[in-house]
């Protein structure tokens, strides 16, 4: 089976993947987004489609969006068309999707047998007879649920996983000065997707200081990569700086500072917690695979071993996708330690994890003292395995992509399209959740999460000091889910509840409309 056949397969695989969960959404809840982050990006786009400006307000340029590349490529959708966001915003959830499983397949082969593909350049095509021909790691991430409702969720976080499997594929090539540089840049690319990407930049360096064999070119390829690097990260602290006077995006300082209470619980159960996420579905499974491919590959790079160069790169490779993802996971449980919304913000170092345990599995079924007869029947097990938990859980997945999407229509979109029927249109409405009513509801906002607000990060989470900010900015409605501020909205006078059914049946309540009149 050819290489190009295999792409194809990934691509239309992704297709489907996507197309899994729409149509589970659309018979139970209707298209939509399952997160209300999600119309922040539209409204930013569309904003920079219309208007030729970077603004969630129209006129008031702001550095709201955490991801100022995936916005601006959702522009593409509304230069196009001025109708519904949906088609072009999954079209490029699934290019996303598709094209990490691409990488990802590469990347499992590079890893899996070293000595045959490092020195390929591109990838061999695989025969019928060879087991490896159907793209089964590629197929396998297709349906992984996580991965999915990434995709399927208007969200760049696809788009950062995809950058992650890049650049680790791409360190698995020949260690060239070009791809040296590619690698840098790709860092520095994705940080404008989330600014934790600038996290890819650690790998890149680990790797080109300690390649086997590098000799006097390491600084030259390390020069290269740091060059590719500061080519696009550069821009970006400017692009924010411009916006907003800081380094980075108002959410990188809004959200910290609205979940700091949770950095007061220990650490080890907070990074317990986040590296449990992944382990919802296959995860689980491919967890001894993790353990026995980081010990493998450390034994491998242990000082005395002799071993063929490239068997040493793939194993510093894979060394440098476990500290990476150990590190991201850190970062998080230091800083921003939420495991809301299906462990989101963990969702992008999630298929490095998925690809250390499928390396380390069949490294493992290889390795065990089996005859050939038995050896099969394991790697027929394990497979099916592996299938089952995955569809399972896809389905589970789509099941709960479905309600997400109906809680967001039934409430924040439900509440912005009444904002805008029953209020004045110079009103001014201060709500925590502001990307429906952004796209939607045409208003004046203050937002109280901070995003194109930020100076309300400093008193975030005080509701006395909330209150008064919202008096002395003449606010006419306050837009929020009650029991979020129980003080605000104490004796507020209710104008508009949406009713909805879903998210009381889950757990949480409707979300209210109240006037908000100063107290004198």
């Amino acid at each position: 089976m050819s290489l190009n056949c295999n792409r194809l397969i990934l691509l239309l695989g992704a297709v489907l993947a996507l197309g899994g969960f729409l149509l589970v959404s659309g018979t139970r809840a209707g298209i939509g987004f399952p997160l209300d982050d999600a119309w922040i990006h539209q409204t930013y786009a569309r904003n920079l489609a219309q208007r030729g400006e970077w603004s969630f307000l129209p006129g008031q340029p702001s550095a709201g969006s955490t991801a100022p590349l995936w916005s601006a490529l959702l522009a593409g959708g509304h230069l196009v068309g001025r109708g519904t966001p949906y088609g072009w915003t999954f079209f490029l959830g699934g290019l996303c999707l598709a094209l990490l499983a691409i990488c990802g397949q590469e990347a499992f082969n590079r890893l899996e047998r070293p000595t045959q593909l490092a020195p390929l350049e591109p990838l061999e095509p695989l025969t019928l007879r060879d087991r490896r021909a159907l793209p089964w790691v590629g197929l396998l991430l297709l349906v992984e649920w996580h991965l999915v409702w990434a995709a399927s969720s208007g969200m760049e976080t696809t788009l950062q996983a995809l950058l992650g499997v890049a650049v680790f594929a791409l360190l698995l090539r020949p260690s060239t000065r070009g791809r040296m540089f590619a690698a840098g840049l790709l860092a520095g690319l994705s940080a404008w997707v989330r600014p934790d990407g600038l996290t890819l930049i650690g790998p890149v360096l680990f790797v080109t200081f300690f390649q086997p064999g590098a000799g006097r070119t390491r600084w030259t390829r390390i020069g290269l990569a740091l060059a590719g690097f500061g080519l696009l990260f550069l821009p970006y602290l400017g692009f924010n700086l411009a916006l907003a006077g800081e380094w980075w995006p108002n959410t990188f300082y809004a959200k910290q500072a609205e979940y700091a209470v949770l950095t007061s619980q220990p650490l080890l159960a907070r990074l317990g917690s986040l590296a449990a996420l992944p382990l919802v579905g296959v995860g689980v499974v491919l967890l001894p695979g993790v353990l026995y491919a980081i010990l493998k590959a450390v034994r491998r790079l242990l000082p005395g071993r002799s071993r063929p160069v490239a068997v040493l790169s793939g194993d510093l490779v894979l060394l440098a996708m476990t500290l990476w993802w150990l590190g991201y996971t850190l970062i998080y449980a230091l800083r921003l330690p939420v495991t809301y919304q299906h462990g989101r913000y963990l969702m992008p170092a999630m298929p490095v994890l998925f690809l250390l345990g499928l390396v380390g599995s069949t490294w493992l079924l290889a390795d065990l003292p089996l005859t050939q007869k038995w050896r099969r029947r394991l790697r027929f097990a394990a497979a099916l395995t592996l299938a089952g938990v995955a569809v399972s859980f896809y389905a589970l997945g789509a099941r709960s992509y479905s309600e997400d999407v109906a809680i967001i229509e039934t409430e924040m979109v439900q509440t912005a399209h009444w904002v805008a029927d029953n209020t004045p249109p110079d009103a001014l409405i201060a709500a925590h959740d502001i990307g429906a009513l952004g796209y939607y509801a045409d208003r004046e906002l203050l937002d109280l999460a901070g995003l194109i607000s930020p100076e309300v990060i400093p008193f975030i989470r005080d509701e006395t000091r909330l209150a008064a900010y919202l008096d002395q900015s003449g606010v006419d409605y306050l837009v929020t889910f009650p029991a979020w501020y129980p003080r605000l909205v104490q004796g507020r006078d209710p104008v508009h509840v949406t009713g909805g059914a879903v998210a009381p049946a889950q757990g949480g309540e409707n979300m209210v409309v109240y006037r908000w009149l100063a107290v004198p």
